[in-house]
């Protein structure tokens, strides 16, 4: 009696219908394969929440940039020195100051013994005092107006302008702005430049003769009666 035939058994036979059986090693090798692809990929399933995370950090600074675009820069304080030509600009100034100055600044003790009666009459005293008013409103009143802002008007700018107002004019008063025969304190207006006549020399040597000796100065008028510099009476 004849036995039945049975698959070859070996690597990479057939059975009876003539399909090819898959050998050990080629499916050792798919595992491999399959294995390298798994872990190739696997780093990548992080990506997708990196590249989110990346999309809200550039949104983040956008709103941040359009925010500091849109914040309104520090704002310039007035000068009295520099203040239209118009009287009707020049007290409007004078009245927002001397409100300002009762309401605020005159409530200290030690500015208000620093302030002379003459201040009006001192252009540097109102030009202090007006910086001063301003940023007491930006550190107070203004979009910026922070507790830092106040206490260093506080701490520095308002004691700054104190002193200053104390040793430029404290001791001023309303009598020596008057005119009488033998005082004369009447303001003269901003000291003449010394040198002003100069400048043309100046400027002609700096601009092209730099690395020249500087031209000499003009010999300024003596007094009458008066000996030359470095001479002697008789």
């Amino acid at each position: 009696m004849t036995s039945p035939t049975t698959p070859d058994p070996t690597p990479g036979g057939r059975d009876e219908t003539g399909t090819e059986f898959a050998s050990v090693d080629a499916l050792a090798g798919l595992a491999r394969e399959v294995d390298g692809l798994r872990r190739a990929v696997d780093p990548l399933r992080a990506v997708g929440g990196r590249v989110d995370d990346l999309a809200r950090l550039v949104a983040q600074l956008a709103d941040t940039v359009t925010a500091l675009s849109q914040r309104p820069g520090p704002a310039p304080a007035p000068s009295w020195l520099m203040v239209p030509a118009d009287p009707a600009v020049v007290e409007r100034v004078l009245v927002e100051l001397c409100a300002w100055l009762h309401a605020i600044f005159l409530r200290y003790p030690d500015a208000a013994g620093a302030l002379p009666p003459c201040w009006l009459w001192h252009a540097d005293v109102v030009e202090e005092l007006l910086w001063l008013m301003h940023a007491w409103c930006a550190a107070y009143q203004g979009k910026g107006a922070s507790v830092q802002l106040a206490g260093d008007w506080h701490d520095r700018q308002r004691p700054g302008v104190v002193r200053r107002i104390k040793q430029n004019a404290g001791s001023c008063s309303i009598e020596r702005h008057q005119t009488r025969p033998g005082w004369d304190h009447r303001p003269t207006g901003a000291t003449p430049v010394p040198g002003n006549d100069a400048v043309g020399v100046i400027a002609g040597w700096w601009a092209v003769r730099r690395d020249d000796p500087a031209p000499e100065p003009a010999t300024a008028p003596s007094p009458a009666g008066a000996a030359p510099h470095g001479g002697h009476h008789r």
